[in-house]
């Protein structure tokens, strides 16, 4: 860990990145960060004992460049970087739909550019976060992005073909349990229960299911099963929830999200 890392663009997701690396054993003078605030970096400064720089500054002090900005920054940010990006530095994206191609062919010719896909829960170290390899980036540079976003859940390596549809199903995926809660905290109070108690029985039961699906090791099928009996509560909520559709809606949602990641994939924002 030798390595001078920097995060550039400190959001929620550049910060969570910051505190991950630094409880894996990154020394707070080894990493730098940018912010738009002269606020926010003194707040990072206060909080993890980091320097912020200037992205130009960034991109020439630092071996590995994390671009933790949106998606729409993202052209203006590789304007400032590439007259101080050289080939013997790593660059990893988070910036959703972004490409590997898109960021290549606007930096030195055979720069290594990882692309990632994380999603919020790495807030509370319990992210996903989908790593792929472009052109220029090795093995050792896609283990160099598994060592930083690991500090912060878990990482999986797909094809960049995959980024769109791992978006679709892991970067846009809490969204989707947070909007069952809700519906299902709703469904709670019609069903006269106070919205506290109905929060708190739906929240334990996500979690308790969740360390079920990921401890067991059995398909979702036979765990749903083992819930159901016959002429039961639980069959007759499930049948209502084939009636309606909402195995089909969930499939359309995630291909919508991926046609959508494509889409700022090619720049129609």
């Amino acid at each position: 860990m030798t390595q001078t890392v920097a995060v550039l663009g400190t959001g929620k997701i550049g910060e969570a990145l910051l505190s991950g690396m630094i409880r894996a054993g990154w020394r707070p003078a080894d990493l730098l960060v940018t912010t738009r605030r002269s606020d926010r970096a003194q707040e990072l400064h206060t909080r993890y004992g980091v320097e912020s720089v200037t992205n130009a500054e960034a991109a020439k002090n630092a071996d590995i460049l994390i671009l933790a900005v949106k998606p729409q920054d993202m052209g203006k940010l590789l304007d400032e970087l590439t007259p101080h990006v050289t080939a013997d530095r790593l660059v990893i994206s988070a910036a959703a739909g972004i490409t590997t191609t898109f960021i290549e062919d606007r930096l030195a010719a055979e720069t290594p550019v990882v692309r990632v896909m994380p999603n919020t829960p790495v807030l509370v170290d319990e992210g996903m976060s989908v790593i792929s390899a472009g052109s220029h980036a090795t093995g050792a540079h896609l283990a160099t992005a598994e060592e930083i976003f690991g500090g912060v859940g878990k990482t999986l390596r797909v094809p960049e073909s995959q980024q769109d549809a791992a978006t679709a199903l892991s970067g846009s995926g809490p969204a989707y349990f947070y909007f069952l809660v809700e519906a299902m905290t709703d469904a709670g109070i019609l069903l006269g229960l106070p919205r506290a108690q109905a929060h708190d029985l739906i929240v334990q039961a996500a979690i308790g299911a969740a360390v079920m699906l990921r401890d067991s090791g059995e398909h979702p099928v036979k765990l749903r099963e083992a819930v159901t009996s016959p002429a039961g509560t639980t069959i007759s909520a499930i049948r209502e929830l084939e009636n309606h559709g909402v195995r089909a809606a969930l499939i359309a949602a995630l291909e919508a999200a991926r046609d959508r990641s494509r889409e700022l994939a090619t720049g129609n924002g």
